[in-house]
C-alpha cells in the first residue's frame, strides 16, 4: 500500500497549480459567518498544507456577502511571503479596497450568459466586459496581476446551454483587453467532459492553454472527470475548494466546487505534483468543517483518511 506521502514523490512530472477558493468561494455561502481571525485560522492550515495558492476573499459590500466583511483584516494577517494570494473584486470600488489592502491579485467576474450577469453583477454582459476592460489598465496601472473569471462558461440555470462562440467572444474581448489569465467557470456543475474537452480544444486552440485555468463544480459528481478533461485538453491551474465547500449564492443549483482533496489525490496518483501534502490537507478540510459547522470533504475523504490511519499505525508499530 503506497503512502498518501509518498505520492508526491516523482517532481520531474508536470506540475499543477492547485488554487484554493474555500477562503472565499467556499464560506460566501455558508450559514455560519466564521471571524477574520478563523478564516486567518482556516487560510493557515492551507498553507501548512503546502497550498501556495489561495483565494482569500472578496473586497464586495458586506451587505451582500456578510461572510467576506474584513477581507482587509485577513490578508494582513497571512504572511506575506507565504503563497499567492488573490481576492475577488466585484467593481472600482472593490478594485481600489484590494489596493488599499495590498492585494498583488485581482479577480473579476463576469458570465458568459446575459441573464446570469444580471443576476450576480446587475448589470447588462456588455457593461461588464467595459468595465473589466477598465479595472484590467487599472490593474496595469498599479502592477496588479488581473484574473477574469468567466462564469457559466458550459451552461446557465437561466438560459441552459451556452454557445461555445458566445464563450469564445467573451474570451477574446478579455484577451484584447490584456488579461493575463482567464478562469473558465462550470458555475453550477452541468459540464461534463465531453464538453469541457470541446470547449477548451476550441479556446486553446486559438489562445494558448497557458492562459485559462477552470473552476468545476461537483452538483453532478463530474467535477474531478472534468478536471481530467481539461488536464488532456493541456490546462495546468485549476480551482478547488477544500472539503468541498462552495457554491454562488446567486446560483440555483450551484453546490460545492470540486475538494481540492480529490484533485490532489487524483493528480499525485497520476504521477503529476502540486507540492501539496494530502495528509495535512485532509487536516485542513477537518478544520473548515469544524469552524463552519457544516459537513466536508470530497468523495474520496473516507479513503485518503483510512490510508493515513493505516500509515500512522503502522509506524507507531515500528516504535
Amino acid at each position: 500500500m503506497t503512502a498518501l506521502s509518498d505520492f508526491s514523490s516523482d517532481f520531474s512530472s508536470d506540475f499543477v497549480v492547485v488554487n484554493d477558493v474555500s477562503p472565499r468561494d467556499g464560506l460566501q455561502n455558508q450559514a455560519k459567518i466564521l471571524s477574520p481571525a478563523e478564516r486567518v485560522r482556516h487560510i493557515g492550515a492551507l498553507l501548512d498544507a503546502g497550498v501556495r495558492h489561495i483565494e482569500i476573499g472578496s473586497f464586495v459590500s458586506p451587505k451582500a456577502v456578510p461572510a467576506m466583511a474584513g477581507t482587509d483584516e485577513v490578508f494582513k494577517a497571512l504572511p506575506a511571503d507565504a503563497a499567492s494570494y488573490s481576492a475577488l473584486i466585484p467593481n472600482r470600488r472593490g478594485f481600489d479596497l484590494a489596493v488599499q489592502a495590498g492585494v498583488e491579485s485581482v479577480l473579476l467576474v463576469l458570465a458568459a450568459s446575459e441573464t446570469m450577469n444580471q443576476k450576480n453583477v446587475n448589470m447588462p454582459l456588455e457593461r461588464s466586459l467595459d468595465i473589466c476592460a477598465e479595472l484590467i489598465a487599472a490593474g496595469k496601472a498599479d502592477s496588479k496581476r488581473t484574473i477574469v473569471c468567466v462564469a457559466t462558461a458550459w451552461e446557465c440555470p437561466f438560459e441552459g446551454i451556452v454557445a461555445p462562440a458566445a464563450v469564445e467572444s467573451v474570451v477574446r474581448r478579455c484577451i484584447d483587453a490584456g488579461a493575463e489569465e482567464i478562469v473558465l467557470a462550470d458555475t453550477i456543475g452541468a459540464a461534463d467532459p465531453g464538453a469541457v474537452k470541446s470547449l477548451l480544444t476550441r479556446l486553446v486552440g486559438e489562445f494558448g492553454a497557458e492562459r485559462f485555468g477552470c473552476h468545476f463544480h461537483d452538483t453532478r459528481g463530474f467535477g474531478v472527470a472534468d478536471l481530467y478533461a481539461a488536464l488532456e485538453c493541456g490546462v495546468r491551474k485549476f480551482d478547488a475548494s477544500v472539503g468541498g465547500l462552495g457554491g454562488c449564492p446567486f446560483a440555483p443549483g450551484a453546490s460545492g466546487n470540486v475538494a481540492t482533496e480529490d484533485v490532489v489525490l487524483m493528480l499525485h496518483q497520476m504521477g503529476m505534483t502540486t507540492g501539496i501534502d494530502l495528509p495535512a490537507l485532509l487536516a485542513a478540510a477537518d478544520l473548515v468543517g469544524e469552524l463552519t459547522g457544516a459537513p466536508t470533504g470530497g468523495n474520496a475523504m473516507t479513503w485518503m483518511k483510512r490510508q493515513v490511519e493505516k500509515n500512522e499505525s503502522a509506524r507507531l508499530a515500528q516504535r
